[in-house]
Parts: structure tokens; sequence; C-alpha cells
């Protein structure tokens, strides 16, 4: 019978402990490596310079929208940015020019 309850408990902690790593994984801070974002980045550069970042009238106004237009853009290369680069490139934008709060 004490294994039994063990067994429960243990279970219960592991079922916890997994469940606040998933909510932890899927929050909307940005989990990307801003080195290895200036250099995927560094192909954006070929359409655009970096003035549009600090322009009083930048449409990016949200950690959100910077996202969204991340992918937006990544779509257009041959390939694709991977969700990996795109997070990359969220990173560094928001670490050198958006600064918007995590």
């Amino acid at each position: 019978m004490k294994t039994a309850k063990t067994n429960l408990k243990f279970g219960l902690i592991a079922t916890a402990a997994l469940l606040a790593g998933c909510s932890a994984s899927s929050s909307n801070t940005p989990t990307g490596d801003p080195v290895r974002g200036e250099k995927v980045h560094a192909a954006c550069l070929d359409c655009h310079g970096e003035g549009l970042y600090a322009s009083p009238e930048r449409k990016i106004k949200t950690l959100k929208s910077l996202r969204k237009e991340v992918a937006r853009w990544g779509d257009y290369y041959s390939p694709a940015l991977s969700e990996q680069d795109n997070e990359d490139v969220v990173v560094y934008l928001n670490t050198h020019f958006y600064k918007f709060d995590l």
C-alpha cells in the first residue's frame, strides 16, 4: 500500500513539473540567439538598411508584431527562414533596435 501511495505522489510531482515546463516554453519571451540573428539578418539588408528600425514612423509597436513581420518577410527567402532563424532575428532586432519589454 505504501508503494502505491509513493508511486502516486511521484506521478503527481512529475506531471506538475512537466506542465510547468510546458507553460514556461510557450511564453512570449523570445528564445533566439542575437549573435546568430545578426548573421541571418544580413540577408535582410540586401533590400533595406537599418534606418527603418529607428524611424519615428516605424510600423512595429510590439514584440508580437515584430515576430509577425519577421516571419512574414522570412517567407520571401528561398528556402524560407526557419522558426529558429525567425526567433534569432527577432531577438537581434529587439536587442539592438526595438528594446520591447520582455
